[in-house]
């Protein structure tokens, strides 16, 4: 190993929600675990690195924020690189290993990631390692873990080259990919291959120690087994009779001091429709309050409180979490700043161990967080949806300390709403719509409702009239209606097209129509303002699954049709019932209708340069809208998938597609 100063390596983070930056520094706090020195940095933070001159190796963690962008904190970044005067061998000096993160319930899975990874290949840089794509819709860790894992060994024999170069004055670039164009069984391989080697990530671990592969998937008599009897509380034979792998024990950096002791304003907040709001919600009363209980602070609720670094830490790079304010009381920061109803990373789980006094209890924590718990951790823990406090329930001796939980709680996010109303139709107010998000009562955990959704509702259950009655609110004052903290989120492009005359579809089933409300509003105001303008043509493409129960919005847009805001409504009914003739009187999902129209459609994209507005489900109506949308292109052209998918791709470089969807 070369010295110090030698193994010394860079981490730039591109993070939008905090899971990226968390990432990141679980990375650079394992690195002087393994004998390296490691400088991180906020891509945003462009004066503390320069990437034209490192000479370091650098690993960059990039998330991507909607459907195809990099993060807020990475835009300046990408726009630095994308500068079209650079030369071609620009960054010829960069090593570096990527980890991007996504969510395939979206249509451009990684891209904000894979934009810089592209990029960078584009100028010259180099891979030293395989990049990484952790999928939020699985589990990011099942890619995050074992990718860590094996960039220790890829930095070590890239110091080993680079220190072996330095004295025989040989290059590097060809040392260093030959170093790493192989397997985790030695063997060589070809630069095609990489991609490979991550998807195998998702189904195997490496062992770098052992110097051996060991599968996630157990035997099928091993699966029965587990399903049959292993809980969150208790595992089975083998992994009950295993010798545990578990991560180290994450260094404490924190103190807490408990000190006793201890307006709203009207806001005329100017958006565009198609614009979202971010909404400010708290944990639920009675889970802070069972968690006080249960963490004996019940009685010092109201105390102010002070964080401080541990003077001993060996946490690199420690610091006292920003959303953590100083002085605030413990049942304001339990209520409005932490997400207790995140479910624990492993390095979590491997935390609470080392606070759990019965011995059978700290034996299963620690097989949750171990590699050979892997599948009890997923099954019993991610995919389950627990929180701490029901592991704090599964696991009665376990007593953290309040400093543990500041430590590895995130901050607790606000939730995002596209606004379902025009400033100009409602001068000062914005409209939001929603479902209430329901997690059955499972045996890890009891029924709840999804912690904004579930708060909205409550906020509203006293203003709620049944369909054709006068609203309540007409009869209240404005400070006797709810209040809700909100706050405009960073400007989008879901907009309408400036000029009016462009043709717009809209496909928005279920709440995804709330954005298209604002949009017609929006039309309408604008046709009673200037009579003489032209405007294009305007079809909306509903669907919900029943007419009569959940036809959202079916007046306005019902009326918005009369008068010809809404030019064409076409809509449809999933569940249903099938008329006398045995069949459905109207197709299923929206998509279906977008193939009966296909004409229409694909004269209003391509003729027309209208525009295509997705709003609603990532995970299904999503994929299978652009799935339509490839059909009727390659139909309508006569050219095949990939000649189509060139021809989408270009809709969203114009702007001229473009959505608002979510997981």
């Amino acid at each position: 190993m070369p010295c110090e100063v030698a193994a010394r390596f860079l981490i730039l983070y591109g993070s939008q929600r905090g899971q990226a930056q968390s990432i990141a520094e679980e990375i650079g706090q394992q690195a002087a675990e393994h004998g390296f020195t490691a400088d991180i940095s906020c891509l945003s933070n462009q004066h503390k690195y320069n990437v034209d001159h490192e000479i370091r190796p650098v690993v960059f963690v990039v998330s991507t924020t909607g459907d195809v962008d990099p993060p807020d904190t990475a835009q300046k970044f990408v726009r630095k690189i994308k500068n079209k005067s650079l030369a071609h061998d620009h960054f010829s000096h960069l090593r570096y290993a990527l980890l991007a993160l996504g969510d395939t319930n979206y249509a451009n899975f990684c891209n904000g990631g894979k934009t810089i990874d592209s990029r960078l290949q584009q100028l010259g840089a180099k891979h030293f390692y395989a990049t990484g794509h952790a999928d939020d819709g699985t589990g990011l860790e099942v890619v995050v873990d074992p990718w860590i894992e094996g960039l220790w060994d890829a930095l070590k024999k890239l110091f080993s080259s680079m220190s072996t170069s330095n004295q025989q004055g040989t290059d590097l670039r060809d040392c260093t990919q030959d170093n790493y164009h192989k397997n985790a069984s030695g063997q060589e391989k070809n630069k095609s291959d990489l991609e490979v080697d991550l998807h195998l990530l998702k189904l195997s671990e490496v062992d770098s120690e052992k110097g051996k592969t060991i599968t996630s998937d157990t035997s099928d008599v091993e699966t029965l087994s587990t399903a049959l009897v292993a809980s969150l509380k208790q595992s089975v034979p083998t992994l009950s009779e295993s010798v545990l792998n578990v991560p180290a024990l994450p260094a404490s950096y924190l103190e807490v001091h408990l000190e006793q002791g201890s307006t709203e304003r009207e806001q005329n907040i100017a958006y565009q429709p198609g614009d979202a709001f971010d909404i400010l919600c708290p944990n639920r009363a009675s889970e802070v309050e069972e968690l006080l209980l249960r963490l004996d602070l019940q009685t010092q609720n109201n105390c102010a409180v002070q964080v401080n670094l541990l003077k001993n830490s060996s946490k690199k790079a420690a610091k006292v979490p920003l959303h953590i304010p100083q002085n605030g009381s413990l049942q304001f920061i339990l209520t409005w700043c932490l997400e207790i109803r995140s479910t624990p990373k492993k390095a979590f789980v491997r935390a609470l161990a080392d606070f759990t006094q019965n011995g059978s209890e700290k034996r299963r924590l620690l097989e949750l967080c171990s590699k050979e718990g892997s599948a009890d951790y997923n099954s019993f823990v991610r995919d389950a949806n627990v929180c701490l406090l029901d592991l704090l329930r599964a696991f009665p001796s376990c007593l953290p300390p309040l400093s543990l939980l500041f430590e590895h709680l995130t901050k607790l996010q606000p939730r995002a709403y596209s606004a379902a109303s025009s400033s100009l139709q409602h001068p000062g107010k914005v409209h939001f719509v929603f479902n209430v998000v329901e997690f059955p009562a499972r045996p890890e955990h009891p029924a709840r409702t999804g912690l904004c959704t579930g708060w909205l509702a409550d906020h509203v259950s006293s203003i709620l009239r049944p369909l054709g009655t006068v609203p309540a609110s007409e009869h209240l004052g404005t400070s006797a209606l709810p209040k809700v903290h909100v706050r405009p989120r960073p400007s989008s492009t879901f907009h309408l097209p400036a000029d009016p005359s462009i043709p717009v579809v809209m496909v928005g089933p279920g709440t995804g129509v709330a954005s298209f409300i604002g949009f017609l509003e929006q039309r309408e105001k604008e046709r009673e303002v200037n009579q003489e303008a032209t405007f294009g043509e305007t079809w909306l493409f509903f669907g919900c699954r029943h007419k009569d129960k959940d036809f959202l919005f079916r007046e306005e847009l019902e009326r918005f049709a009369h008068n010809r805001i809404l030019s064409h409504l076409i809509v449809c009914f999933s569940r249903d019932e099938p008329d006398a003739a045995g069949t459905l009187n109207s197709p299923t999902y929206v998509q279906h209708n977008l193939r009966l129209h296909a004409k229409n459609v694909a004269s209003i994209l391509l003729k027309d340069k209208g525009c295509l507005y997705v709003c609603g489900d990532a995970k299904n109506m999503a994929k299978d809208v652009n799935d339509t949308l490839l059909e009727i292109i390659g139909n309508e052209l006569q050219i095949d998938k990939l000649d189509a998918m060139k021809i989408v791709a270009g809709l969203r470089e114009e702007k001229r597609y473009l959505q608002d969807i979510w997981s």
